[in-house]
């Protein structure tokens, strides 16, 4: 099943559990307590290739985007947290790290949140396209693909959708994992590696790294990420 999502300037994604419809462009931009740029200036100590953001500083080497939605969340570092507070149903708000391109990596993070929507983990995130892993309220999880048809316009391709026995619904309370190596991607929930998957014929080789969160049809939905941890894949 192929989705394809339309928007009208910068590329963005739209996903859901399951992509089943196109999603329209929000009607205002988004805006947050936290600026965001395309091209982020670093202070003078470079993010190092493999790290830990727990956010309690600032989030200048992120890229951050919505899509779907009438209304921006709310987005903040409060109390050591990446909090969003999404007061609109259909609301999808993606964060990449901009310092670094990789190959093969691990990427984990911490978050709990309101029981309902999504929140999730991107690798290989580039012009080509990005995988994604996420977990939803209802206790099931998906990955998926996307790539570029043309300027701002996305196609989308569920490669998994299940439940497991990691996943519980109504709690929202997990460390998620994704790990993206050669040909395979491989999913871990709570520091348990439950399932590997081969995207060889997706062509996704490198690219940015970054966390997802998106409401459903329930609102409001607050996510708020612990850390988010970039390591070496064994």
């Amino acid at each position: 099943m192929l989705v394809s999502a339309c928007q009208a300037a910068t590329p963005t994604l739209v996903q859901d559990p399951l992509p089943t419809a196109t999603v329209q462009t929000p009607t205002q931009p988004a805006t947050a307590t936290l600026a965001f740029t395309s091209t982020p200036a670093f202070t003078a100590t470079p993010v190092p290739l493999f790290f830990t953001d727990e956010f309690n500083t600032n989030m200048d080497a992120w890229l951050s985007f919505q899509t779907g939605g009438e209304t921006a969340p709310e987005i903040g570092l409060v109390s050591d947290f990446l909090r969003l507070d999404i007061s609109s149903p259909h609301t999808w708000q993606y964060f990449i790290h901009n310092a670094h391109i990789y190959q093969d990596v691990f990427i984990s993070a911490k978050f709990v949140g309101t029981p309902s929507g999504s929140m999730g983990l991107i690798c290989r995130y580039n012009n080509d396209g990005w995988l994604e892993f996420n977990i939803a309220h209802d206790g099931t999880y998906n990955v998926l693909f996307a790539h570029w048809l043309a300027d701002g316009i996305a196609e989308y391709t569920p490669i998994a959708t299940d439940r497991s026995e990691y996943i519980h619904a109504g709690t929202f309370d997990y460390e998620i994992g994704l790990t993206c190596e050669e040909n395979h991607i491989l999913l871990h929930i709570n520091g348990k590696l439950f399932r590997k998957i081969d995207v060889a014929r997706f062509g996704l080789t490198e690219g940015s790294v970054g966390v997802s969160a998106a409401s459903f049809e329930e609102t409001p939905m607050i996510a708020s990420f612990d850390w988010f941890k970039v390591v070496e894949s064994e």
